[in-house]
């Protein structure tokens, strides 16, 4: 197995941990028992300097961890994405791998599409059919009309 591939393991295996409830409580008795001792130790500063430390160490190395496991999230809801447009019929496929556009390439798609959007209310609020204006009909109705591309 090669250490990307560890590391990966590694990096989901501390995220499922990290985020139960039981390794929260640990957390909250690791600070509790420092805090305790507090007095034991004058509140000194080698005392405040082991859980300065401690949290320091813990937060760098997770930083990595979170960042890989959300990396990996990322690409496979991409993935997934690029999936469904390609698998619905008249689904703009130039949509299915947008991340790797430029900022520039990018709001120009945002522009034209906050345009369609635009427009596509335009012709509910025509018709009364924006479920968030006063005018709109029953509530919770869904406007059934085609989509503007």
């Amino acid at each position: 197995m090669s250490i990307g591939e560890q590391f990966a393991q590694l990096a989901k295996a501390t995220a499922r941990k990290s985020g139960h409830p039981v390794t929260f409580g640990l957390a909250v008795l690791v600070i509790a028992v420092w805090a305790v001792t507090g007095p034991l130790f004058h509140y000194s500063d080698t005392w405040q300097l082991v859980i300065n430390t401690g949290t320091t160490i813990v937060t760098f190395l997770m930083v990595f961890l979170i960042q890989n496991t959300q990396n990996r999230d990322s690409i496979a809801m991409q993935i997934k994405l690029d999936e469904l447009l390609r698998a619905v019929k008249g689904a703009e496929t130039a949509m299915a791998d947008l991340e790797d556009l430029t900022e520039e390439e990018l709001d120009a798609f945002r522009k034209y599409y906050a345009e369609i959007a635009e427009k596509a209310r335009a012709r509910m609020r025509h018709a009364g059919d924006l479920p968030f204006e006063s005018g709109a009909r029953k509530p919770g109705y869904k406007h059934k009309g085609k989509s503007s591309k």
